[in-house]
């Protein structure tokens, strides 16, 4: 028996740009109907209760893009990723057994910040922890984890505190120009200032040459700035690519996509600009062996909304900004995940 789609209904699926869900609504009951995969905006979501967190989205309720990403980009490394068992690993587990990866090369990854900010919902990612961490670096310019308001490099820092030439040492470095001599992050917004058009605008932490005294090789580690200005904009477009060598994907992923998309806010705030693309690099994005159930589970669940994140905007000098200019609004998610084992 084929069943009739009401006109309330499809006039609902036609604002929805959804018009193509009609015929299959319409198929003989017997009959599942099946959807494109191509369709990645739709999100169909079980109707079971999910940690009495609030009612499962429905179908067209606008889901976190980030979360579709980050679904996708797990599922092609556990589907056709390569793994380094029984290959030569630096990384190892806190028992001592080398940490193997199942592992994807060159993965990109482009959110638009002026549709949504990138947070996972899939679980909570600690956005004011990782804003702190990119002040650390681009705005204290330190290289020492008493100035950090986390744990996470205590594992890399030695007795005083210090992780060697890396990070925020690399940021605070000057070099001369005929303007005067600045560091890396002062460059930048010197040149968003007076020459925003300019393609050299950008930060690099890989210095060979300290590469020796750095207690652990930079991840991320290139940012370079590009704006545009559409016709009829009233203000130009900052926009961010992120070149990443290597990305623990559980642990880090949307910890860095986050705190790159913060940056991007600031210093488009700063230099009077809209904060727009963050285009993602990443060469080697890897699942870690002991991470692998992990993220089987972690992609199942429920996605919701995208919270909506801002900064204080009274705030436009990028050496003001602090933790508590970061707004988060409407941010639901899944459960936290405790206890992720951390390869060192």
């Amino acid at each position: 028996m084929r069943r009739a789609c009401s006109e309330p209904v499809r006039q609902h699926l036609a604002s929805l740009k959804l018009s193509f869900l009609v015929p299959l609504l319409e198929r003989p009951s017997s009959s599942a109907p099946h959807i494109p995969a191509s369709y990645g905006r739709l999100v169909l979501v079980r109707t079971l209760p999910y940690n009495g967190l609030r009612e499962q989205p429905t179908i067209g309720e606008r889901m976190s893009k980030a979360d579709q990403l980050f679904v996708k980009m797990c599922t092609d490394v556990l589907e056709h990723g390569t793994t380094t068992e029984g290959e030569k690993v630096r990384p190892h587990w806190e028992d001592g057994t080398p940490a193997y990866t199942i592992k994807s090369f060159g993965v990109t990854a482009r959110y638009d910040l002026r549709e949504e900010f990138p947070a996972l919902t899939l679980r909570r990612t600690a956005l004011k922890s990782c804003m702190d961490e990119i002040l650390w670096i681009y705005q204290k310019k330190s290289n020492n984890i008493h100035d950090l308001n986390s744990h996470i490099w205590d594992e890399w820092a030695d007795e005083t505190g210090s992780i060697g030439k890396a990070y925020g040492y690399q940021i605070a470095q000057k070099s001369h120009y005929p303007e005067g001599d600045f560091d890396q992050m002062d460059r930048v917004l010197y040149d968003l200032t007076h020459t925003p058009y300019s393609r050299r605008i950008m930060t690099n932490m890989y210095t060979f040459a300290d590469l020796s005294e750095m207690h652990l090789y930079p991840c991320a580690y290139s940012v370079t700035y590009n704006v545009t200005q559409r016709a009829g904009d009233d203000k130009p477009t900052l926009n961010m690519v992120l070149m990443q060598r290597s990305q623990d994907i559980l642990a880090a992923n949307n910890w860095n996509v986050c705190q790159y998309a913060i940056l991007l806010m600031m210093v488009a705030q700063s230099v009077g600009m809209i904060a727009g693309e963050l285009l993602h690099v990443i060469v080697d994005a890897h699942i870690y062996d002991r991470h692998v159930d992990i993220v089987r589970e972690l992609i199942t669940r429920p996605q919701y909304p995208a919270p909506k994140v801002s900064l204080n905007p009274d705030v436009t000098d990028f050496y003001a900004f602090t933790t508590d200019d970061l707004i988060v609004e409407d941010y639901q998610h899944g459960p936290q995940v405790k206890g992720i084992p951390i390869a060192v």
